[in-house]
């Protein structure tokens, strides 16, 4: 097994740097650090914390800690498996809120076409319509006026990024709060790749629409410690106002003939050692660690961003994007083709991400990427250069996304190739 990471002719070497996202590395000495609490702890599990009160405890502060960083210490909070569940957790909980406060049995939801699939996937669990409003082309913020509209009284929740996946920009929070609370209605915000970097930019001399608790309107945020907070992977957390809000995610059964069942999330068991390892992490960096990370963070990433915008007229960045994530496209006019560029970089290296309306690339940065920035604009220039000489078409980007355009039925296409690919996964 560990030759097939070693030596795999196709591998990505996640240490030098040119993964977007993906491995959120704190060091090797936070590695120690996580990997101690993991053997401390390896058979744990909060589903008795009879049996485990440490752990508990740890995740309790795990969450008191997040509520505190994003200005509601009076707040409540769960953690779960990551930021799919954290957002899973949240639809589910206006979902429940909705049917008993406001007597909705048919809910609806607003989410930009910006926000994280993981909405539209909460929204098929649990049986929820889903509103999907466009952004600005230029701003890459949600239409509020189409947001406004779109609201009726089965309407339960808004949902807004600070910031989103594909091009790392940041909603209109307060035009959304404004809104949330003129009709009675909840508003998530999706922090889960802002993390620990959002509420750190302010302190650290970056400029910051606001986004968190702090905002009128605001009811729910959800945090990948996982990410930016350098926990291991398979960490979140989902805030909420108030503990009353919170207990709408709640499953509990008094009946079961297995006694009383209660659990907070969509899990029974789960791991105490991932518990154990974020919080380890957490204490670990604690205020001043994180405050440097997010400095080095978005300084590289401010610094791709101005790069491309001033040395790369093939490219325009999308949006203004505030924290770690930078999207680029073809500049208006030009006849290049951006997902040919993205192969390019594949082929030196660089393990970027692809996104679609408009046709992108982006690069999450982390504390990995800082040192190879340079290496970063060289090689894409490099690509553009081979991209506009010697195009290939066939590369895994213009592959998968140009089928998906190719014809009314490329979606439909493009998604029998992902259960393919999720089948081969399960292969051994």
């Amino acid at each position: 097994m560990a030759k097939m990471d070693e030596e795999g002719g196709h591998h990505v070497n996640w240490k030098d740097g040119r993964v977007s996202g993906a491995v959120y590395h704190g060091g090797e000495d936070m590695q120690k650090v996580i990997v101690a609490a993991f053997e401390r702890y390896c058979v744990s599990n909060p589903l008795h914390p009879d049996v485990f009160p440490a752990v508990r405890k740890m995740e309790a502060e795990i969450v008191a800690m997040c509520l505190k960083m994003y200005n509601n210490p009076n707040g409540a909070g769960v953690t779960t498996s990551g930021g799919t569940e954290s957002i899973i957790m949240a639809v589910k909980t206006y979902r429940d809120w909705a049917r008993v406060t406001k007597g909705i049995t048919e809910p609806e939801m607003i989410i930009p076409i910006s926000a994280h699939a993981a909405f539209d996937k909460g929204a098929e669990y649990m049986g929820i319509k889903v509103h999907t409003i466009p952004v600005n082309p230029e701003t890459r913020q949600v239409d509020i006026k189409r947001v406004r509209r779109a609201i009726n009284p089965n309407t339960m929740l808004l949902v807004g990024s600070a910031v989103n996946f594909p091009d790392g920009c940041q909603d209109d929070i307060v035009a959304l709060g404004k809104l949330a609370s003129k009709h009675k209605i909840g508003l998530h915000v999706d922090c889960c790749l802002g993390s620990f970097i959002m509420p750190f930019l302010e302190e650290a001399g970056f400029s910051v629409q606001p986004f968190d608790f702090r905002v009128e309107g605001v009811t729910s945020i959800s945090c990948d410690t996982h990410k930016y907070g350098f926990a291991p992977k398979g960490n979140s957390v989902v805030m909420y106002k108030d503990a009353q809000l919170r207990r709408f995610q709640y499953y509990v059964n008094p009946d079961w003939t297995g006694g009383v069942y209660a659990s907070p999330s969509i899990a029974g068991s789960r791991p105490g050692a991932l518990i154990a390892g974020t919080w380890a992490a957490m204490q670990y960096m604690g205020h001043s660690g994180y405050l440097e990370s997010c400095k080095s963070i978005v300084t590289a990433a401010k610094t791709i961003a101005h790069r491309i915008r001033t040395e790369v007229t093939e490219l325009r960045v999308l949006g203004n994007p505030p924290a770690s994530v930078v999207a680029f496209a073809a500049a208006p006019g030009s006849s290049l083709n951006v997902l040919e560029v993205g192969d390019k970089m594949s082929k030196r290296g660089w393990h970027l991400n692809a996104v679609t309306n408009p046709a992108a690339v982006h690069i999450a940065v982390t504390r990995l990427t800082v040192p190879v920035v340079d290496q970063l604009i060289a090689d894409l220039k490099d690509a553009i250069g081979e991209a506009k000489l010697s195009p290939s078409g066939n590369g895994t980007m213009m592959t998968l996304y140009g089928l998906g355009q190719s014809s009314p039925v490329g979606p439909t296409m493009v998604g029998h190739v992902a259960e393919a690919f999720l089948d081969t996964l399960y292969k051994a």
